[in-house]
């Protein structure tokens, strides 16, 4: 994905309100001077086609088999960078990691299909201080496999970015938070 491209995207994001500046309480408790809600992008045709677009080139160049990412907020993702996939003739199938093992039927932690010794990208639409990368992370290396790379849309810089990259993880992010509190384009 080009920098013109991101910065569409950013754009966009601001134009659906899907990135807002004021005053905000996260689930965490925590102030926030701006509001990322990374659904309503991904939720949009031209939203999924970008994040389709941004996310697939890094997904083939890891030499990723899947991509993993957390339900709810990864699903639409999963599925946009697959189908931008599919579109460059290189199938990459989704798989949706739950927040808890299924307590009924198969007790599938990972839904999509997930062999042992694959290698998988992880993706979720923000980055707050990584617990649900981290999760994804987690339960795709339980299922036997290799993560590649670990993706989101906005790096909100609370932490999270680092404590993957601590643990030897390859991160990238399309946006981030500045000093200033202002989003972004991450990408050079």
């Amino acid at each position: 994905m080009s920098v013109s491209d991101a910065q569409r995207l950013l754009e966009l994001s601001e134009r659906l309100g899907a990135l807002q500046y004021g005053e905000f309480t996260l689930s965490s408790g925590d102030r926030s001077h701006y509001y990322f809600d990374g659904r309503l992008v991904t939720l949009d045709a031209e939203g999924a086609y970008l994040v389709g677009r941004a996310f697939e080139p890094i997904v083939r160049a890891s030499g990723a088999e899947a991509i993993a990412g957390p339900a709810v907020a990864a699903v639409p993702m999963l599925a946009a960078i697959s189908v931008a996939s599919h579109i460059q003739g290189a199938p990459v199938p989704g798989l949706i990691v739950r927040s808890e093992r299924k307590a009924y039927g198969t007790g599938k932690l990972i839904e999509g299909s997930v062999r042992e010794g694959m290698s998988v990208a992880v993706v979720d639409d923000t980055c707050n201080q990584g617990g649900s990368l981290l999760h994804a992370v987690d339960a795709v290396e339980e299922a036997g496999c290799r993560v590649v790379k670990v993706m989101c849309i906005l790096d909100r810089n609370e932490g999270g970015s680092r404590a993957i990259r601590e643990r030897g993880y390859d991160f990238v992010s399309l946006f981030e938070v500045d000093d200033g509190g202002r989003i972004r384009v991450a990408l050079s």
